[in-house]
């Protein structure tokens, strides 16, 4: 009973929402994770992906094996110690406002990013630059404080999407880019409106326009795409994949990716100060269980490394459970009777709620007693995460340099954790500088071999993703999760379908 009245609820949310369905129009929902903070601003903690990935365009993005290919540039090429990158433009592209995209939009959009008055995320990918500029309008320079073999790798970068010079006053209502669609109105509460580009460089748009929906529980999200207010939906758990490839109403995609969800322990409050303590609670979960349980076997098993597992700087580790080493830990760490832990979740991920109860019962085994404390799904993202002494995190796909600087390093927006190891950031700054491939691999492992014995991430499995698209849905086919080409995406009605 408790069920169908959820149901009930998400999907007169939904309708509520949702307009009168129309051939032309593709439809998707967001989380609204961010609160007041949404944005089209690609650099912001707020930014709104689901739409800025259709209205913009990065310099670079990753092919099937996760490695760069042109985008907005088209080649790039390094001086013989790595200490200088020039990259060259793409020709003949043009922002949604009319304006011609050149060099100088590109040093803007890298300036501003860089400028601490940003307060940007990914500040810290860029760190290493110590000048930008344009010798000419289609080629742009970065110099480096050292040698960096990998930084096309970082081009690719979700956040680093090129906005128009001069813009970053009014580009989070605006959302001015280059990308296939324009923003109509930005409205992350209710329904974003998108109209399609028919200047695009790289050809209109098949789809006329978009709405992007502000849904923040993600049951609601998944019943309005099985009610068929929706046309597509990532976050389709795999306990469903069986039942929904059977329906011809639906088209099933399952992605391998990079993705991770974890839970988090705040380095820097006790008892999560002693790293005894973070690698007991490691010790006491058996991560095959609950892969299981949470996305029944939808993903690879991570020993607590963010690399993808196809990155190819990935560690190759083993992280059986071993209760009595947990106990052991903490007992040595001055916990012979164990400890309490909250842990603060939310229903922006379905699969945390189940994560979280297989979580609890398998630590308490080492004495790990956890209290699960069920947070609000709007505003989660600015209220709980970094803010609370344990929690859930959800990570999108990112190179090794890049997730293990944002993710670990003691001076980046992203370190959810607290996490300060001075040994660590030298494995990674040596692993920079280093142009043999593979010596620059051996310290990338290092690292990640680190992070499993002293950070306060858990990260038990990276994801599969499985997309569920609507019937009339055509040729929405990811080279990845992170890259579809929007331009290329089709709607059939149903008629058509069925001559």
């Amino acid at each position: 009973m408790r069920l169908l009245i959820t149901m009930t609820i998400a999907m007169t949310f939904v309708a509520q929402l949702v307009l009168a369905q129309s051939d032309s129009v593709f439809r998707q929902a967001h989380d609204v994770g961010k609160g007041d903070r949404s944005s089209l601003d690609p650099i912001s903690q707020g930014r709104v992906l689901q739409v800025t990935e259709k209205i913009m365009n990065r310099l670079a993005r990753p092919d099937s094996d996760g490695l760069p290919q042109p985008d907005l540039a088209t080649e790039w090429y390094t001086n013989k110690d790595g200490t200088v990158w020039t990259i060259r433009l793409r020709d003949g592209v043009r922002f949604h406002d009319g304006s011609t995209f050149d060099a100088s939009d590109v040093v803007y959009t890298f300036n501003r990013t860089l400028d601490p008055a940003t307060n940007s995320p990914a500040q810290s990918l860029l760190k290493m630059m110590t000048n930008i500029d344009a010798p000419d309008d289609l080629t742009v320079r970065f110099s480096l404080k050292s040698t960096f073999a990998d930084l096309p790798l970082l081009l690719m970068d979700p956040r680093l999407r090129i906005i128009p010079d001069g813009s970053g006053g009014k580009i989070a209502q605006t959302g001015i880019g280059t990308g296939p669609f324009m923003v109509e109105k930005f409205d992350p509460d209710g329904i974003t409106q998108l109209v399609a580009n028919p200047d695009y460089w790289e050809g209109a748009p098949y789809i006329e326009r978009m709405e992007i929906i502000g849904v923040p529980d993600s049951q609601a999200r998944l019943q309005a795409f099985l009610a068929g207010q929706l046309d597509m939906e990532r976050g389709i758990l795999p306990l469903l994949r069986r039942a929904l490839s059977k329906s011809d109403r639906y088209i099933i995609q399952d992605i391998p990716t990079g993705n991770w969800s974890g839970f988090v322990f705040r380095t820097d409050i006790a008892p999560f100060t002693d790293a005894r303590v973070r690698r007991a609670i490691r010790l006491a979960v058996d991560r095959e269980e609950l892969l299981k349980l949470a996305l029944d076997g939808g993903g690879t098993i991570s020993c607590d490394t963010p690399v993808a597992p196809d990155d190819q700087y990935r560690a190759t580790m083993s992280c059986p459970q071993d209760i009595g080493a947990a106990r052991a830990l903490l007992a040595e760490a001055g916990y012979p009777y164990g400890i309490n832990v909250d842990l603060h979740i939310s229903t922006i991920d379905q699969a945390w709620s189940a994560m979280a109860v297989a979580f609890q019962q398998q630590v308490a085994k080492a004495g790990i007693n956890v209290n699960i404390v069920k947070a609000s799904a709007d505003g989660y993202w600015t209220e709980i995460w970094k803010n609370k002494d344990g929690f859930a995190t959800s990570w999108s796909a990112r190179p090794a340099d890049q997730v293990l600087n944002e993710a670990y390093h003691s001076n980046a927006n992203g370190n959810e954790s607290y996490y300060r190891d001075p040994n660590f950031e030298l494995m990674l700054l040596a692993a920079r500088k280093e142009l043999n491939f593979e010596a620059r691999r051996h310290l990338y492992i290092r690292a990640q071999e680190h992070l499993a014995d002293t950070s306060g991430t858990l990260i038990p499995f990276h994801r599969s993703q499985l997309v569920g698209l609507s019937k009339r849905v055509r040729d929405l086919d990811p080279v990845r999760s992170d890259v579809i080409r929007w331009h290329m995406v089709k709607l059939i009605d149903h008629e058509a379908e069925v001559n």
